[in-house]
């Protein structure tokens, strides 16, 4: 079993930065890819960031390249999401997600585990 916590989650102007959290426990006792997805009611959820076991690699939806990165800390087993330059259109929850894999994917289905969400939100 492997449980993932995210916090870090509020509301910011546009323009500001916010930097999520995410806490791995359990059973993680082999390499594996932690992401980010973000959703919006009625919308599919959305592929934000993706990281290797190493750190060596990283992936980045289109719309948040330049603007967040991620990283991991694997002795806190915690992997951070750092938002700059927010705008309206990032509100949404944000989940954390782990992959027992070693290369990064983007398909929401190939992550075995899933945080509870952290709400975002970004006024005008």
């Amino acid at each position: 079993q492997v449980q993932l916590v995210e916090s870090g989650g509020g509301l910011v102007q546009a323009g500001g930065s916010l930097r999520l959290s995410c806490v791995a426990s359990g059973r993680t006792f082999r390499r594996y890819v932690m992401g980010w997805f973000r959703q919006v009611p009625g919308k599919e959820r959305e592929f934000v960031a993706g990281i290797s076991w190493s750190g060596g690699s990283t992936k980045y939806g289109d719309s948040v390249k330049g603007r967040f990165t991620i990283s991991r800390d694997n002795a806190k087993n915690t992997v951070y999401l750092q938002m700059n330059g927010l705008k309206p259109e990032d509100t949404a929850v944000y989940y954390c997600a782990l992959d027992f894999q070693e290369t990064i994917v983007v398909l929401r289905t190939a992550y075995d585990y899933w945080g509870q969400g952290t709400q975002v939100t970004v006024s005008s």
